[in-house]
């Protein structure tokens, strides 16, 4: 919608019965996802410019370089290798082919539980690494199983290995050895909070756990390392994209039911669990169709399902790309398709048309393939563990505890940098991708009750055209020589309309401001409709949206407030007192920390810092507030300085999983900021626990 016809319809506007403050159309919950949207439409477009310049093998070479660069530097890098320290664990003779249960280590003590199928004889034979879809029993899928006994019974090695989070490997269990988090995908995003948070992501497990799976493979006598394939489904399909654009070993590849393109994913199913995001990647310019471009002209063979829920019409606009590149190397018969009338999943019709393409590739055979119908194993008689999960049995460390082990080092790292005031400054804006020069919003009135005293406006502010947050005002009747109070979060603004507080500060000559950001109160996105547990928020998909662009949601939101306050100033001589409630506590702290004009701060129910979020496993709502990599640089603490000797009041903070902490243990954490007001008048920062008698 224009600026001209959203102004129309707001200011048109009769009192809402239910007490909203703005109307039902165009839809308010859909506002942010929809501005995101056109911000990816913007990338994709500038994207498809720059793809369609590519003139030859040159070009393509030059933009290979710089992408992979930019996606391993998404990734925050890869660890250094360390010794696998493999062992074989169990062996079972089956007719055709044989399989070893088989556990190494991808980092120290991450543990890893896999099944290598190998064919009759000692090779050397191919091999072909099997990521898992997001199936609960792993490698023991009927799927898996199916896929690696064909690839064996025609000469070709399979390593089908756990993922974290499923199978043996579940990354959190709770006091009777089970799984503590219900679902791989939930697990996934969980791990993802703290990922982030210390400048990587889930995909840094999930790849790193490929390669060194490839690895493993590789140093096996019976397996010719000059021949290696990768081919997994769904989340596997997702692993055998990431693998094959970024590990060259990888000779053919296959993979089935992922690849569309982001434009579609997003219009559809939108974005999926924190494996499938990488961060910045709509931002720096790779789609789906790069995962092929990063290893062309190498044999790739796109397998998709005509009724999947990854769109098949971005699955097609992916290959025509990918066809049209390996025409320009000269290799067009490297880039095939194979298309099922088929649902999500690796069916026969799959399997079949991957074994060839591994035969034709790696053996030089080009016949074809049937799938016989044979016996699989059952689930206990795959596993390499007595008890079925890794961290049970060999006690190792989880992704859980290397989040926690990072978000440690950094916090030691920090504390020996001593950035100066206007460093961190400029840091926190990088970070946030907040504007140099922020435009006040502009102020829109949509109708006005007069109550005793007091004046309630009801109030639209655009922050851009099309793009408009909803508040309520009181304004005294009798204004006294106060700072204006902003509050964001908290109370819902149907209700805030017949605030007591809020009438009682504009009867006491106080004006008042209730405001809601971005995905908060009006503006939330209904929660059923994501399909995500509340562990994370109802904006969990506008958060991943966010990151694609490299412009966190939390930084949204700090700029929203930041252009409201702007508009907010020019009406409050006396300054501002921000208020920040819950989810928009975070927000108003960063707004704090760069608008001179908030004389007093006071965050209601924030978390306590990013360390702690990081440093902690199961967290509640805190994925729409991370910033990818702020750890590196700062902590919520450190922004006291930005802030001092303002006053500051923490009221009711919380932990990374909601519960209230004690006043003393707030005080640990905020250290930086007790130093900061050392010098600051005495009371300048408080913090208060509500469970206390107050002074």
């Amino acid at each position: 919608m224009n600026a001209w016809l959203l102004l129309t319809a707001l200011c048109s506007l009769t009192p809402l019965d239910d007490g909203r403050v703005l109307p039902k159309s165009p839809a308010p919950e859909r506002q942010l996802r929809d501005y995101l949207h056109v911000e990816v439409r913007r990338a994709m477009d500038a994207r498809r410019a720059e793809i369609a310049a590519l003139k030859s093998p040159e070009d393509v070479a030059r933009r290979q370089k710089e992408l992979r660069t930019k996606f391993v530097d998404a990734l925050g890098g890869l660890p250094d290798r360390t010794p696998l320290n493999a062992r074989t664990v169990g062996k079972v003779a089956r007719d055709g082919y044989r399989v070893e249960k088989v556990i190494y280590e991808s980092r120290p003590a991450h543990h890893v539980t896999a099944t290598l199928y190998l064919p009759p004889g000692d090779g050397p034979h191919p091999g072909v690494l099997m990521p898992i879809g997001h199936s609960e029993n792993a490698k023991a899928a009927d799927y898996v199983q199916r896929g690696a006994v064909l690839l064996a019974k025609n000469g070709i090695a399979c390593l089908a290995y756990d993922p974290i989070s499923q199978g043996e490997r579940k990354q959190l269990l709770n006091q009777d050895g089970k799984a503590a988090i219900q679902g791989s995908t939930t697990e996934h995003t969980m791990i993802g909070v703290g990922a982030l948070l210390v400048g990587e992501c889930t995909a840094t497990y999930r790849i790193w756990d490929g390669m060194r799976s490839l690895d493993y493979l590789a140093s096996r006598p019976e397996i010719d390392i000059q021949r290696l394939g990768c081919t997994g489904v769904s989340g596997g399909g997702t692993l055998t994209s990431y693998l094959m654009a970024l590990d060259d070993r990888i000779v053919a590849a296959a993979p089935s039911c992922y690849l569309t393109t982001l434009e579609r994913l997003f219009a559809t199913i939108g974005p999926q669990d924190a494996e499938q995001n990488i961060p910045g990647q709509v931002a720096f310019g790779m789609d789906h169709a790069d995962y092929i471009f990063l290893r062309a002209p190498k044999p790739t063979l796109m397998l998709v399902a005509t009724r999947d829920f990854f769109d098949i019409d971005g699955a097609w606009t992916t290959f025509r790309e990918a066809k049209g590149l390996y025409g320009l190397l000269g290799r067009p018969e490297h880039m095939e398709l194979a298309e099922s009338n088929s649902t999500h999943g690796y069916p026969r019709e799959h399997r079949e048309p991957m074994v060839r393409w591994m035969s034709r590739w790696l053996l030089g055979k080009d016949t074809p393939i049937v799938e016989p119908d044979f016996p699989i194993a059952a689930d206990a008689d795959l596993h390499c563990t007595e008890s079925g999960q890794v961290l049970r049995d060999l006690k190792g460390k989880s992704c859980f505890d290397f989040n926690k082990e990072k978000a440690e080092a950094l916090a030691a790292a920090r504390a020996k940098k001593d950035l100066k005031p206007d460093e961190l400054r400029r840091a926190v804006r990088k970070l946030l991708a907040l504007p140099e020069t922020i435009k006040p919003a502009r102020r829109m009135d949509l109708g006005t009750t007069v109550k005793d005293s007091h004046i309630v406006h009801r109030l639209a502010y655009e922050i851009e055209p099309g793009y408009a947050l909803p508040a309520v005002e009181f304004e005294p009747e009798f204004p006294f020589k106060l700072p204006v109070r902003v509050i964001v979060g908290g109370e819902a603004l149907s209700k805030a309309q017949s605030s007591d507080s809020a009438r009682m500060r504009a009867q006491d000559g106080g004006r008042v401001l209730m405001l809601d950001l971005s995905g908060l109160g009006e503006l939330s996105p209904d929660a059923g409709k994501t399909g995500r547990p509340p562990t994370f928020g109802p904006d969990v998909q506008e958060a991943f949206l966010a990151q694609h662009l490299n412009r966190p949601l939390l930084g949204i939101r700090t700029r929203d407030l930041l252009a409201v306050l702007g508009d907010v100033a020019t009406v409050a001589p006396y300054g501002i007192e921000l208020v920040g409630v819950d989810r928009a506590a975070l927000a108003a702290l960063h707004a704090a920390a760069f608008d001179p004009n908030v004389k007093q701060l006071e965050l209601v129910r924030p978390v306590v810092s990013w360390t702690a979020v990081a440093s902690t496993a199961l967290t509640k709502d805190q994925f729409a507030q991370v910033v990818h990599g702020a750890l590196k640089t700062y902590d919520l603490p450190d922004l006291a300085r930005l802030i001092a000797p303002r006053f500051f009041i923490m009221n009711d903070t919380t932990d990374a999983a909601g519960a209230l902490l004690t006043v003393e243990d707030v005080k640990k954490s905020w250290g930086v900021a007790l130093r900061a007001y050392e010098t600051a008048p005495r009371n300048s920062f408080q913090v208060w626990d509500s469970r206390d008698p107050q002074p």
